[in-house]
Order: C-alpha cells, then sequence, then structure tokens
C-alpha cells in the first residue's frame, strides 16, 4: 500500500530528475541552508554555534579506524 509520503517523495525525485546539474546544486544548498535555520530556531542558538555543533555530531558519530591509529602512530 503507498502513502502519501511515498507519493510526495516520487514526484520530488522525479522533478529533482529533470533539474540541470547548477540547479541541484543550488537546490541542495538551500535546503541546507534551510535546515540549519531551522535548527538555529529550534534550538535558541546563533547559526556559529549551530555549525559547530553539528561538526561535533558527526565527529562523534565516527566509528573508530585502526588503520588511521595505526598510520597516525
Amino acid at each position: 500500500m503507498r502513502s502519501v509520503a511515498d507519493d510526495l517523495r516520487g514526484r520530488d525525485r522525479e522533478a529533482f530528475r529533470w533539474l540541470s546539474f547548477e540547479d541541484r546544486l543550488k537546490l541542495v544548498f538551500e535546503l541546507g541552508e534551510a535546515d540549519l535555520a531551522l535548527f538555529c530556531q529550534t534550538q535558541g542558538i546563533d547559526r556559529e554555534t549551530a555549525i559547530r555543533l553539528r561538526q561535533r555530531q558527526r565527529q562523534a558519530d565516527r566509528r573508530f579506524s585502526q588503520c588511521i591509529s595505526d598510520l597516525i602512530g
């Protein structure tokens, strides 16, 4: 059974497919900025703090790599 969300995702995917590379890239950056603005608003923080928090979260989610540890020393 298909849901409304499935239909919307399919429609958006189809619309995205026909965009030029430049338009796709522009849309991706606009969506990223909108997401960051929403995160700032919900957390009550400024843009720079939000960027630092997101970077820390990304680093905290990384898995340990023995290979990199061996290379670094």
